[in-house]
């Protein structure tokens, strides 16, 4: 019902009986729970005595309370108080507070709390979207620790890795990060690691923001691995999309939707650090902490990759540094002649792990790690080559050096 205000003529005092003889026809004609009245302001533009609205807009409200239904009112923001009336906040038993803004060319919805009578309430704003399954928000205080903790191991699907981590890899459920500058390989410790995780017979899904799906099946063909096969099997599934496609809370619930819907056993987020730039560092935050969350209450293991620079290796992170289990390390070390990489795990909780930085191969049979000959450093070239045959020329009489054979 719309009230064109040219078409009102005030003469004397005026009520609303008869909106309250329609409603409550309207309500007693198909046993109405709800009532929603959208928007107030519609409905009174064309009156201009504020002291006679605003009473029998407090009488209105009465009125829905008297009638025992649940009542959504709706309205517009006044100019310099919360609503066009300044009443309908202080009778009403809930307010609920929605904004549009943009920020960084990107635009965000919110919601906040403002009152809820009887009942306790977060009060912070949180990001919300409009999907096509409705009205979708996940604030930080919806997922509590309360998830469960496995204590079954999960191969990375590298040996030498997996020895690093114990032996026997990473716990299922755990979040994991694999960091490093351009050209380390993560990309390929990811890929593996939805290799493995097929070969397990379990399901993965494969979020890719740099690359799309036939080029990453092209790429790892040269290291050895057929993750073709795994798609056709419906084992393995992509999302491959550009970060500027959506906002960070349009990746968070396509994502989520996604996960919920194909419930993989392992999930892998290459590279994070492009979403690090979508948005601001409080915002980006919340999401990743809602996002380990999430894949934690699922009971999926989580992978992250993050393209990190020369100088902040071990700096940078620090907005995923508390929410992972366990993190990774790929860096390059220059020689004379080479660049060599290099592994190393900076941490990994509720396992006992290496504190060594390995060097490692990317072949055409996948990716190798050197074996542990007990340097103190990472060579490279001939410096490397003749270290280990230094290790091997030890005397079995007096510990003095002796050729090889002898």
């Amino acid at each position: 019902m719309a009230v064109d205000p040219s078409q009102v003529e005030l003469s004397g005092d005026w009520d609303l009986e008869a909106l309250f003889i329609r409603l409550g026809a309207s309500i007693e004609a198909v046993g109405a729970d709800r009532v929603v009245i959208d928007t107030i302001e519609n409905l009174f533009s064309a009156f201009p005595d504020s002291v006679t609205l605003r009473s029998e807009l407090r009488r209105l409200f009465r009125w829905l309370k008297d009638r025992g239904v649940t009542a959504i009112i709706t309205g517009e923001r006044g100019d310099g108080q919360l609503t066009r009336h300044g009443i309908e906040a202080y009778v009403s038993d809930c307010v609920i507070v929605l904004d549009h803004r943009v920020s960084q060319e990107t635009s965000t919805r919110r919601l906040r709390v403002l009152k809820y009578r009887g009942s306790l309430h977060g009060t912070n704003e949180y990001p919300f979207l409009i999907t096509k399954n409705g009205v979708s928000v996940v604030p930080i205080s919806a997922l509590g620790l309360e998830h469960d903790a496995s204590g079954e191991r999960l191969s990375m699907g590298l040996d030498g890795l997996d020895a690093m981590l114990g032996g026997r890899g990473v716990l299922r459920g755990s979040s994991i990060l694999v960091s490093g500058t351009a050209g380390t390989g993560k990309s390929t410790v990811a890929a593996q690691f939805c290799d493995a995780a097929c070969r397990r017979g379990e399901r993965a899904l494969y979020f890719a923001f740099e690359e799309s799906e036939a080029q990453i099946i092209r790429n790892m063909a040269s290291v050895g691995m057929d993750l073709g096969q795994w798609v056709r099997q419906g084992l393995l599934l992509f999302k491959c999309v550009r970060p500027s496609l959506l906002g960070l809370e349009a990746h968070l619930s396509s994502m989520q939707d996604l996960v919920s819907e194909h419930e993989p056993d392992v999930v892998v987020v290459d590279p994070i650090s492009d979403l690090l730039t979508a948005g601001e560092s409080r915002d980006v935050s919340a999401m990743l902490t809602r996002q380990v969350d999430f894949l934690k209450v699922k009971g999926a293991t989580a992978l992250f990759t993050s393209l990190d620079q020369d100088f902040q290796l071990e700096q940078a992170n620090h907005q995923l540094a508390a929410l992972i289990d366990v993190w990774i390390l790929l860096s390059t070390t220059k020689g004379r002649t080479e660049r060599n990489r290099s592994l190393s795990v900076l941490k990994a909780r509720g396992m006992a792990h290496s504190n060594q930085i390995r060097e490692f191969l990317l072949t055409e049979r996948g990716m190798e790690l050197e074996a542990d000959h007990g340097l103190s450093e990472v060579l490279t070239g001939s410096a490397r080559l003749a270290q280990e045959a230094a290790a091997l020329e030890v005397s079995p009489g007096n510990g003095g050096p002796v050729k090889a054979g002898s």
